[in-house]
């Protein structure tokens, strides 16, 4: 197909298309942009256009699919950001003293330190705390009682690293 030729395909089948797309999306300005461009990708493809059968129904499929992708991108640009795919968020740095109860809680036996962080950082009762863990309350008030003993020794503000008194263990 040379120029002349493609020329007469544009003026001949322009209209016909654009309105064709129209009626399948329902805005016509963003059907005579796809069917544009529909023709701009058909003049790049104009060797194989000419063998085609029905070139008409090539530059139709072509500016209905990029109106379906230019709508998918829309879309997707109104949706949150996916937080796999977005910048991370910032989050202020620890404090010393959460820092200090951190590596205070891993030192603990992991019965105790399990009741503390379910006691009171996940703020459960002592009765679902036992019901979680599958033990008896007396044994989640003891491991409980030892636990804050052990934290306190090793938090101590005569410790060097230790806490402060009054400061916030969270």
């Amino acid at each position: 197909m040379d120029e002349r030729e493609f020329d007469e395909f544009y003026s001949a089948s322009f209209q016909r298309v654009t309105g064709q797309v129209y009626a399948m999306i329902g805005n016509r300005d963003e059907a005579q942009e796809c069917v544009q461009e529909a023709f701009a990708r058909a003049w790049a493809h104009r060797r194989k256009l000419e063998r085609a059968e029905h070139p008409e129904a090539w530059v139709r499929t072509t500016a209905y699919r990029l109106a379906v992708s230019r709508w998918r991108r829309t879309t997707r640009g109104r949706r949150p950001a996916d937080r796999a795919l977005s910048a991370p968020l910032e989050t202020a740095a620890p404090s010393e003293t959460h820092v200090a109860l951190v590596a205070a809680l891993k030192q603990l036996p992991e019965a105790q330190r399990q009741a503390l962080v379910l006691h009171h950082i996940a703020d459960l009762s002592v009765h679902d705390v036992a019901r979680e863990v599958g033990v008896p309350e007396g044994t989640i008030k003891a491991r409980l009682s030892r636990g804050r003993a052990a934290l306190a020794a090793m938090l101590a503000d005569d410790r060097p690293g230790g806490l402060q008194e009054g400061a916030s263990h969270a």
